[in-house]
């Protein structure tokens, strides 16, 4: 062949990778058939090459619990195939425009519905702890998630690795949430019952909105994804990676350097943001229910956010714009990875994601 493309040889490569050669200006890509072909275009001398490979952008995309069990769902898992499908799209849009994809996922709803067949049946089989449960729900998302997304792909004619991890999260046992818990979770008791529990397992029982009392737990912050090195690992070979599902499976060093777990809960969108940082992803991406964030939220003064830097963040945030129950913790956890990183978070909900990240909506947090 002559001109811009002239075949070399085939190569049985990971289509994962180019090679640029910087010293003649050539690139190696590669072809469905596997041959790899030799480009002389100047345009590849972009942003985005590096001596010897092609670097492809990395984003972690932090997905609700909720958008998996709507409310007033039954949680059944046909339900959750349904759910999971139709986000599918979005997920498969992101990496048709060249990013590699870690997803997160919420499971508060899974979690308190172990917690609630532990409790229905622990007459008959022991109630696992939170941490189990977590893990136990990571597990179960995981398989959801990877078996929709790798359909749907063989739907659009896509050939994509995934994996799924079970992912624990380091915490400190002398995080100050462990003095005072307010994450609500599992079942609801009665007074009598709620007691019970209180003396007999140390439980902290609060009530709730005049529907009986529920166990509170410590919302402890991420301080390190064990997990990290073999996310990035397998996000660098290629993989849609699945991580650090509920935030992660909670766990503390003891004093003999051992791992074990608490019965806690992690915000997800805090440890999206973390594991974002560790594995030096170039994007954090918050899905919720709003397309864009908003200040004045709700009011006729109400207005939408495209772009918002780390200053103004903060300010709206001490100004009380971003309340703690909702958008607060989004884009604290967002401006952590900002902050750290220089790179960008991205807020929008999951119907807008391919038009967010082309720029056209969502709301940009940025570092100037």
């Amino acid at each position: 062949m002559t001109g811009s493309c002239e075949m070399l040889r085939s190569f049985f490569f990971s289509m994962r990778f180019g090679y640029y050669n910087q010293k003649k200006g050539c690139f190696f890509s590669c072809f469905v058939d596997g041959f790899f072909v030799l480009f002389r275009d100047k345009v590849i001398r972009r942003k985005g090459f590096q001596k010897g490979r092609i670097i492809m952008k990395t984003a972690v995309i932090a997905i609700g619990g909720n958008a998996i069990i709507m409310e007033g769902q039954k949680g059944t898992i046909e339900e959750q195939f349904e759910n999971v499908s139709k986000s599918c799209d979005h997920i498969i849009d992101l990496l048709e425009e060249g990013y590699n994809v870690v997803l997160t996922h919420g499971n508060g709803p899974h979690v308190g519905n172990s917690l609630i067949k532990g409790e229905a049946g622990k007459d008959l089989v022991p109630a696992y702890p939170m941490d189990a449960c977590g893990a136990e729900t990571q597990g179960l998302l995981g398989y959801v998630i990877k078996q929709s997304l790798m359909n749907r792909m063989k739907e659009r004619g896509l050939t994509k690795k995934i994996a799924s991890l079970v992912t624990q999260v380091e915490v400190y046992g002398t995080d100050p949430a462990f003095k005072n818990p307010t994450k609500p979770v599992g079942p609801f008791f009665t007074k009598e019952e709620a007691d019970v529990l209180m003396a007999e397992k140390g439980y902290v029982m609060k009530e709730d909105s005049g529907r009986g009392y529920r166990r509170v737990v410590a919302s402890p912050k991420p301080q390190e994804i064990i997990e990290k090195e073999a996310v990035k690992a397998l996000a660098g070979l290629g993989y849609l990676v699945i991580a650090a599902g509920g935030g992660g499976i909670p766990v503390i060093k003891d004093v003999e350097d051992q791992y074990r777990g608490v019965e806690a809960v992690i915000d997800k969108d805090y440890a999206s943001a973390l594991l974002a940082l560790e594995i030096d992803a170039d994007l954090l991406v918050i899905l919720t229910g709003v397309e864009q964030v908003a200040i004045n939220f709700g009011k006729p003064t109400q207005e939408n956010l495209s772009v918002m830097d780390v200053e103004a963040a903060r300010k709206h945030m001490a100004d009380g714009q971003f309340p703690a129950g909702s958008m607060g913790p989004k884009i604290d956890a967002a401006l952590s990875f900002v902050e750290a990183t220089g790179g960008e978070a991205l807020i929008t909900s999951m119907d807008q994601l391919k038009r967010a990240i082309k720029g056209e909506t969502g709301t940009r947090i940025v570092k100037y």
